[in-house]
């Protein structure tokens, strides 16, 4: 039967249409049907991408029995963790306090007021099913007992999830979290921690700005060695770039295979910063390859960036992407035994059924044999059922896609990324935006009706002033003053900031976090948009806050830098000045200054290039061209160097250590 899925946005909500379970949204309706029959809820959470939701759906949500259990029992309310993460990160922490873990599917049984009683993740049928027997054998036995459980873990979990207090940004803070960093810091395997093992994308743009700032060796070491082993390794794809969401192992050999938007381009955007602070020819390579992946697998015809590939095709995890000797053979012929030992394709497989994940522990020696084979093999791959595509736009990550787009694109000279970039703000403003508010996501066109929470506006506000940057657009300007003055809504007593907005949907608490997932927190994300307005206009009130939001998650991300790599980042650029560079004039001598400044990796640096004085743009503002020609302004904080006409000026002027603080 079609349940009431059937005209969500949503395409993990899609996926279960046509259950047998008589799935609702979240929303008041499915509460009220809740106290109406006095039942509890059950709250499975998911994402279209995740493998073990899809095994949870076939074995538990496509059976008729589980459906029927779960139909006359309880009310099933089915969500998508990307289109309502402030639900998902409320009900999670009920998950990981009960149970010590959290992942998903996630599967939480509610009170008809929304009180989490019973908490899990992942469920094999039977054992589902004697979960549901005995739940509602206690709710129709034991209700008041179990409505005072629920009672008891939300009010536990709103005094447990205070915020740390807030810690002052100063230099001696980003060198102690480095020194933590590097006793936890895997030498063999490079990242940190084991398996499984994610992309550390945020700590490693961290210790990128620490590096250049501060000279730090140790740091530097950190970021390259576990970008280029990522690189080499089977959760990077090797035929046709991009990065997966994690290795299953602790040396990076076999991906889970999906692919989400957010974390190719918060890697992109730290592989660009290696670049920079390297010019490793490598480091372009995979700047270059994983910006095609975004541009091509992940473009929708809106303009936009989709969620993700799927970890499965027809089922199966990784058979888009596995290969066996035989194949190899089938696809190179006389090429494959050569292949074979290039890619670490095995006779026993690393991965499953004798399969093994492609992995480039050292460069072909004949590149042009390499991009042969390389051609080869992807077509052949293109001929294999394919993994399915998320097609949905969230705001958030459309972000994180501008800003990593149009910074790489300034970097390595590629207009081709900036319009591309360009062309989402658009999308994102154009349809996110209904009635001055910003919503969530999007799916072809129409947007959804929950609305944006907090790592939206922050994200969506820097990819809009990197873009800025970029093109010397006012129009990106202005929509990012925008979008940060609505994120008012959301600021807390301390200085950080709610993820959810003030008159939002009430749920047991109000969510927030300083701790950075596998994106930016909402707070992070704020407060490096905020820093980066104040150094692009300066806007006093804009630093501050900035400063403000990042010192109300430093004290988690100093004690724990694994996880406040966005915050450290901003410290970063607070620390460093931040650093206004403003190139004006045409002509070869303003392109090599504006090619100079853009390459820098100095933390907290900020690019505007255009005419002296251009309407609208504060830092051309009062900038005049030097016998003629193009000249850079430099300055940092509140102090500004001579104008450099020659890039060994520039150069200095951005090299030079900031004051002491």
């Amino acid at each position: 039967m079609a349940n009431r899925l059937a005209h969500a946005t949503s395409p993990y909500l899609l996926q279960h249409q046509d259950n047998p379970v008589d799935w609702r949204e979240w929303g008041e309706e499915a509460f009220a049907e809740a106290r109406r029959r006095n039942v509890p809820i059950l709250l499975s959470v998911g994402y279209a991408a995740c493998h073990w939701c899809h095994v949870m759906a076939h074995e538990s949500f496509e059976d008729d029995t589980v459906a029927a259990a779960l139909n006359d029992r309880f009310v099933p309310v089915k969500v998508d963790r990307e289109e309502r993460p402030d639900i998902d990160a409320v009900y999670m922490s009920a998950v990981t306090a009960t149970t010590g873990h959290g992942g998903w599917p996630m599967t939480v049984f509610l009170t008809p007021q929304g009180d989490p009683f019973f908490c899990g993740t992942y469920f094999p049928r039977d054992h589902f099913l004697r979960v549901l027997a005995a739940l509602d054998e206690a709710w129709r036995t034991r209700e008041e007992e179990v409505r005072a459980s629920g009672t008891h873990i939300a009010t536990s979990l709103a005094e447990a999830l205070q915020p740390p207090s807030p810690y002052a940004v100063e230099p001696g803070a980003l060198s102690s979290a480095v020194e933590i960093l590097a006793r936890q810091f895997d030498h063999q395997n490079k990242g940190f921690g084991g398996a499984p093992k994610f992309p550390p994308s945020m700590v490693l743009e961290f210790l990128l700005r620490h590096h250049a700032r501060t000279g730090e060796a140790d740091a530097l070491a950190m970021a390259v060695q576990t970008l280029e082993a990522m690189a080499r390794s089977g959760m990077y794809d090797q035929l046709a770039g991009g990065f997966a969401r994690y290795a299953v192992d602790a040396g990076w050999v076999v991906p889970h295979f999906e692919k989400m938007l957010y974390d190719n381009a918060l890697l992109l955007r730290a592989c660009t910063s290696w670049w920079k602070a390297t010019g490793d020819p490598f480091a372009e390579k995979v700047v270059r390859e994983t910006a095609e992946f975004v541009l091509t697998e992940l473009a929708t015809d809106e303009g936009g960036f989709a969620s993700s590939l799927d970890a499965d095709a027809d089922g199966v995890e990784g058979l888009t992407y596995a290969w066996t000797p035989e194949q190899l053979h089938d696809a190179l012929g006389a090429d494959a035994d050569r292949a074979a030992e290039l890619f670490g394709v095995t006779p026993e497989g690393t991965f499953e059924h004798g399969a093994s994940t492609l992995q480039l522990p050292a460069d072909a020696t004949d590149p042009e044999w390499f991009a042969g084979v390389r051609a080869r093999l992807r077509a052949a791959r293109d001929l294999r059922p394919q993994p399915g595509r998320d097609d949905k736009v969230v705001t958030s990550w459309n972000g994180l896609a501008v800003s990593a787009l149009a910074g790489a694109g300034a970097a390595l000279g590629e207009p081709g990324w900036v319009a591309a970039a360009s062309r989402c703000a658009t999308h994102l403003l154009d349809v996110h935006v209904v009635d001055g508010e910003l919503r969530r996501a999007s799916r072809r066109g129409v947007v959804g009706a929950a609305r944006a929470v907090a790592d939206d506006h922050g994200n969506l506000a820097e990819g809009l002033l990197v873009l800025h940057q970029a093109t010397a657009e006012v129009r990106w300007l202005d929509a990012a003053r925008r979008v940060l003055g609505a994120a008012r809504a959301f600021a807390a007593e301390d200085g950080g900031f709610h993820d959810t907005a003030e008159g939002a949907e009430q749920l047991y608490l109000r969510p927030r976090s300083a701790a950075d997932n596998a994106e930016p927190s909402g707070q992070a994300a704020l407060a490096g948009a905020l820093v980066t307005l104040g150094a692009l206009t300066g806007d006093a009130d804009a630093l501050r806050a900035g400063a403000r939001a990042t010192e109300a998650g430093l004290g988690l991300a100093v004690r724990e830098p694994r996880f406040g790599g966005w915050s450290l980042a901003v410290a970063e650029a607070l620390v460093a000045g931040p650093l206004q560079v403003a190139v004006v004039g045409t002509g070869e001598r303003a392109d090599r200054l504006v090619e100079c400044a853009r390459r820098s990796p100095s933390p907290g640096l900020v690019v505007v290039h255009g005419e002296p004085d251009a309407p609208g743009i504060p830092l051309l503002a009062g900038r005049p061209l030097v016998r003629d020609g193009g000249v850079a302004y430099v300055c940092r904080g509140v102090v500004c160097g001579l104008p450099a006409t020659e890039v060994e000026a520039l150069r200095a002027q951005l090299s030079a250590p900031p004051a002491p603080r």
